[in-house]
């Protein structure tokens, strides 16, 4: 084996490319790592590009299919809602949010979203929804799966309920996802469905237990939807959560 040191290596002739190997051929990168703001495949075709700090652009379509990350809103203080008004647009067909370890301030309340027409300036587009949940106390006394027809909406301009009876024990708290599908359409209405897992409980009521909730629905409007907004029933506040937004 034969070792060339340099501190440059360069094409003979500026217009051509300095190649490294045959095809068929492994190429070893000691330290594990290129530094470059440009990556092409073999047929010349950018597969991404960055600035030199991280950010990219012209990354090749190839890539679509991957959940984008739009952004992050984080809850550490005692909030009414989380409300997203950007980044809701024509530039996906699917958007997923994902909550993380959301608590709320107080017993038996609903986690719940309304979306809006106007760039969050107003909530309340009418919509219908059905819900089940399966649940099992933590004492092994009951377990049940069932629609709950008290929290589902019917043609409603009311919040939309996907977590259902939280409570707020200091380790209790709620993860799950809502996907919201083509919310820029202005031909069809906008279905949604979301699964949510909490540790329930009621006052009163001996507890607590695991509850998986299953919602889906639709926002009866064909105008195009761009900005959500969650809270807690009956005013209560929310004082931690993580919740993420992608495009799909």
């Amino acid at each position: 084996m034969s070792t060339v040191y340099a501190d440059t290596l360069e094409p003979t002739v500026p217009t051509k490319d300095t190649t490294l190997g045959a095809t068929g051929d492994s190429i070893t990168i000691g330290a594990n790592s290129i530094n470059t703001n440009v990556i092409k495949d073999s047929g010349g075709n950018v597969l991404f590009q960055s600035d030199g700090s991280g950010t990219l652009s012209n990354v090749n379509s190839a890539f679509s299919a991957n959940l984008k990350l739009l952004s992050t809103s984080t809850v550490s203080s005692a909030t009414s809602s989380v409300s997203i008004t950007s980044n809701i647009d024509s530039s996906y067909d699917v958007y997923i949010f994902k909550f993380c370890n959301v608590h709320c301030e107080d017993d038996d309340r609903q986690f719940s979203f309304q979306v809006s027409t106007d760039g969050g300036s107003s909530y309340g587009i009418a919509g219908t929804s059905t819900v089940f949940q399966a649940y099992h106390f933590e004492d092994d006394s009951a377990t049940s799966l069932s629609y709950q027809a008290n929290v589902d909406r019917a043609n409603s301009t009311s919040y939309m309920n996907i977590g259902i009876s939280m409570n707020n024990p200091a380790d209790s708290s709620l993860d799950g996802e809502l996907y919201l599908f083509a919310p820029s359409s202005t031909t069809y209405v906008k279905h949604w469905y979301a699964t949510t897992q909490l540790m329930a409980g009621a006052t009163g009521v001996v507890g607590p237990w695991s509850v998986n909730n299953f919602t889906a629905g639709y926002f009866n409007t064909t105008s195009a939807v761009d900005a959500i907004d969650f809270e807690f029933s009956s005013s209560s506040q929310m004082d931690n959560a993580v919740i993420k937004m992608y495009g799909l």
